[in-house]
C-alpha cells in the first residue's frame, strides 16, 4: 500500500534534493515512483511538434522513488511516517505517527 497520495506535501529524505519539499503532482504505483513539484529537475531535449512550439532544452521534474519521501504533517510541520486506522463509522484514515493527527 502506498502511504503517499496526490496533493500531499512531502519532504525529500535522500538524494541530491534532500531537505526540499513540494506537492505531489503524479504517482506511478506500479514502479513506486512519484513526481514532486519543484524537486528533481532534469534537462530534456525537446523537438518542435507544432509550428508554434519552441524546440530546445527544457527543464522539467523527474520521478523520485517513493522510499526517499516523507509526508509532512500539517500540525507538527515535520516529515513523519504514516499510519492507518479505521474509525468507528468504518472510514479508513491516515494519521501522523508523531502527533496522531489525521492527515
Amino acid at each position: 500500500m502506498l502511504h503517499i497520495k496526490k496533493n500531499d506535501i512531502v519532504k525529500v529524505l535522500a538524494g541530491k534534493d534532500r531537505g526540499k519539499s513540494g506537492k505531489v503532482l503524479k504517482i506511478f504505483p506500479d514502479s513506486g515512483r512519484v513526481i514532486v513539484q519543484g524537486v528533481n529537475f532534469v534537462k530534456k531535449h525537446v523537438r518542435r511538434r507544432k509550428q508554434e512550439d519552441q524546440a530546445g532544452i527544457v527543464e522539467q521534474e523527474a520521478a523520485l522513488n517513493i522510499s526517499n519521501l516523507g509526508v509532512v504533517c500539517k500540525r507538527c510541520n515535520r516529515s513523519t511516517r504514516v499510519g492507518t486506522d479505521i474509525l468507528n463509522d468504518g472510514a479508513k484514515v491516515r494519521y501522523c505517527k508523531k502527533c496522531k493527527e489525521v492527515l
